[in-house]
């Protein structure tokens, strides 16, 4: 097919990506484990051209386009650069792109993407068929963006840090699924308290993670985390997850804080939602709240206290609205194009 369009998802990490062996390459200094979303999801349509030139797009929700920005477009084309050496073709894209949810704001829209633009550009080229998952997360990872990784897969997601010579991880970092999304039927309450574009990138804060003086502590901490993650999963049990998920949470933002310079992800919007959570937990609710590299807070729940959870945070001052998601079954290839 020389256009394909894809609806991919991003993920909420239960165990973080902070801090990269190798930043452009997206190697991660620790295993990650995520769940897939369904509502936030990014929407990327590529056709292969007769150009000299890649076109880079942003679709407006009225059917229009605009111009994004030059970060953008450069991050794209180097995408589609490492996808052209992959597959041995030389061809120039036209790519268009729409977010369901605000970009940059630390709920992983790189992710959802860079995930969509690469499956989209495989499937463009006409190798989908013959392109396995792990090759499929792998060339995601390459884009920078490492967890877009794990937005190639659905339900529940790890990303192994590796151990492995440079040549042989360079192919062998790529993400599988822990537990398909029908293993276990949570529920993400993000409450938004700030759109615009945090001032710090996700890259950036990878780039000053090690200069924390918690860091190492972080990392010494990471096995059992990790253990306590993966069997909270297999057994679906939201109260020995949740206190694990808000440690992670807390302690990325820690480490940000006291990086070099130091990083301030959080609002006032943030604290005032982290307080409702745990009161709702004082009520009886079982909610746990965790945060990627942005100001914005996800409340994972349960499905029976999924609305009371909502009205609560849509009560708050701070939020300007709720966004309701919940675990997805991944990437989703469509008949209908955004050109």
């Amino acid at each position: 097919m020389s256009k394909t369009t894809v609806s991919a998802p991003a993920n909420i990490a239960f165990i973080k990506y902070w801090g990269a062996r190798d930043l452009a390459r997206a190697l991660p200094m620790n295993p990650s484990i995520s769940m897939t979303l369904k509502a936030c999801v990014s929407r990327c349509t590529v056709e292969v051209t007769g150009a000299d030139h890649d076109e880079v797009w942003l679709s407006e929700p009225d059917g229009g386009f605009t111009h994004p920005g030059a970060d953008f477009v450069r991050r794209v084309v180097e995408q589609l650069d490492h996808l052209r050496a992959w597959s041995g073709r030389g061809e120039h894209f036209r790519v268009a792109t729409r977010n369901t949810f605000p970009s940059s704001a630390g709920l992983a829209s790189s992710a959802s993407g860079f995930s969509a633009l690469t499956l989209a550009t495989v499937g463009a080229l006409g190798k989908t068929a013959t392109t396995p998952p792990a090759e499929l997360s792998r060339l995601a990872r390459r884009s920078g963006s490492g967890s877009a990784a794990r937005s190639v897969l659905g339900g529940y997601v790890g990303w192994p840090a590796g151990t492995l010579d440079e040549a042989a991880e360079e192919e062998g970092s790529y993400a599988v699924q822990l537990a398909p999304a029908s293993h276990w039927d949570l529920r993400d309450v993000i409450a938004v308290v700030e759109t615009g574009a945090k001032t710090v990138s996700s890259r950036d804060g990878h780039r000053r993670a090690a200069t924390s003086p918690y860091y190492e502590r972080r990392l010494e901490l990471l096995p059992g985390r990790l253990d306590v993650v993966r069997r909270a999963l297999a057994a679906a049990d939201l109260t020995l997850l949740g206190p694990t998920l808000e440690e992670e949470a807390i302690d990325l933002h820690l480490i940000a804080m006291s990086s070099h310079p130091p990083i301030f992800y959080w609002s006032p919007g943030t604290l005032e939602v982290l307080r409702t959570v745990r009161e709702l937990r004082q009520e009886g609710l079982a909610a746990w709240a965790t945060m990627d590299a942005g100001a914005n807070v996800h409340v994972i729940c349960d499905p029976a206290a999924e609305p009371a959870v909502a009205e609560r945070l849509e009560s708050l001052p701070a939020v300007g609205f709720v966004i309701r998601d919940g675990v997805g079954d991944g990437p989703v290839y469509e008949t209908g194009h955004l050109f």
